[in-house]
């Protein structure tokens, strides 16, 4: 609709009231601004309203009207502004020292949970450190009181061989012919009686046996100690000199892609593994504990451990297959196995889950390697051997992506 009045325009709205003052006119008429253009929201004199005018065919209003309906929005919104003033203060005055007040008590609760908690974990740590050290104890005692025992055994057995020997001396120096001949049998006897005392033997009841320190929940309580201190804190990256031309290292060094297809960018070298998917880290680790993680979750077939810096990069033989071979350590994964390898070894492993994440421990004072799952606790696989040189951490990957947790 073009106009309140249908093909005339509106008329001259009412001048201002008595008294008042004349409000704005229209710049290009001279007119008063009673009207207003719901088109450009703004108000007009009746002349640009008009059929010949700026606003022909747009819907007006007179601005009173327009005014009343301003007027009433005004009021609705100091009704909402009031109400929601008011929800402020009730929410302010009641809900807020409600909260405060179960913030402290559940605050309190988790307060005592927690100590009751850690308590408990205290105090089971102190129960299985009383029990290994009475062990460890019991296996000192055990080891020294065999050892006391030989010692007496070959104190007289020496005192034995000491008079057996005197007394054959004597006898050759002593007997002429006849009287030799005639103490044969005893010359026997004390030959045979020598014989019988058997030279000393290696034996494992001499030694301390240090698997009496063995213990699960030590192991599972040291290895998630262990990993959450010191994971991160290893800046473990990959030597890119090393890198298979079936991989792909991403710019921070941290993440390995498989591809099929051999990159020609690699340039080759005598530290880059020519056939197997391998890559070992910048840094080598000579002694005391260390722990990195590895991300696995987008991929089900890796390897991940350590070496040693002289393993064989070139070939498609078992000398640079990680785990075939006497220089690496390897946790790995093909479809749904799982297995430790070293050495030709393959240790099966029977996990209830997929890792997404695996944490490495290396322990050089203790010559322990162990593999960890975060997500749930887990001690996945402890090995224990004397490694022969410093040991890098390495790499294999043949499906998806692997990369180091930073």
């Amino acid at each position: 609709m073009a106009a309140e009045s249908a093909g005339l325009g509106p008329g001259p709205g009412p001048g201002p009231g008595p008294g008042s003052e004349p409000g704005p006119l229209c710049p290009a008429h001279g007119q008063a601004l009673s009207w207003f253009c719901c088109s450009e929201r703004r108000l007009v004199c009746a002349a640009c309203a008009g059929l010949g005018g700026r606003c022909r065919g747009h819907r007006i209003r007179r601005a009173e009207e327009r005014a009343e309906e301003l007027r009433n929005k005004i009021v609705d919104q100091c009704e909402r502004l009031q109400l929601q003033s008011a929800g402020i203060t009730k929410y302010v005055a009641e809900v807020l020292p409600g909260k405060n007040q179960r913030a402290v008590s559940t605050a309190s609760a988790a307060r005592e949970l927690v100590i009751q908690r850690l308590g408990l974990v205290r105090s089971l740590c102190e129960s299985e450190e009383q029990r290994l050290l009475e062990q460890v104890h019991g296996e000192e005692e055990r080891a020294h009181q065999s050892i006391l025992t030989q010692r007496v055994h070959w104190a007289d057995a020496l005192q034995k061989l000491d008079t057996i020997r005197s007394s054959l001396v004597d006898m050759l120096t002593h007997l002429d012919d006849l009287q030799l001949i005639q103490k044969e049998q005893e010359i026997f006897e004390r030959t045979e009686e020598a014989e019988g005392i058997l030279d000393p033997q290696e034996s494992e009841k001499l030694n301390f046996n240090e698997k009496c320190t063995l213990s699960p929940l030590l192991t599972q309580l040291w290895a998630t100690a262990a990993l959450g201190s010191l994971s991160g804190t290893e800046d473990v990256r990959i030597d890119e000199r090393t890198v298979s031309p079936l991989l792909q290292l991403s710019d921070d060094r941290r993440t390995l892609s498989f591809n099929a297809k051999k990159s020609k960018a690699c340039a080759d070298g005598l530290e880059r593994f020519d056939h197997w998917p391998n890559a070992l880290a910048t840094t080598s680790f000579q002694a005391g504990l260390h722990a990195w993680m590895v991300n696995v979750q987008n991929s089900c077939a890796y390897k991940v451990g350590v070496a040693l810096g002289q393993l064989p990069r070139k070939g498609s033989g078992s000398n640079s297959r990680l785990g075939h071979n006497a220089f690496s350590w390897v946790f790995s994964r093909y479809d749904q196995e799982f297995c430790f390898s070293h050495d030709g070894q393959h240790e099966p492993l029977r996990l209830l889950r997929c890792p997404a994440q695996l944490g490495i421990l290396l322990d050089l004072q203790a010559q322990e390697l162990l593999f960890y799952e975060p997500a749930s606790g887990t001690v996945l696989h402890t090995h224990r051997a004397a490694f022969p040189g410093p040991l890098f951490p390495v790499f294999a990957v043949a499906d998806q992506t692997i990369s180091i947790v930073h």
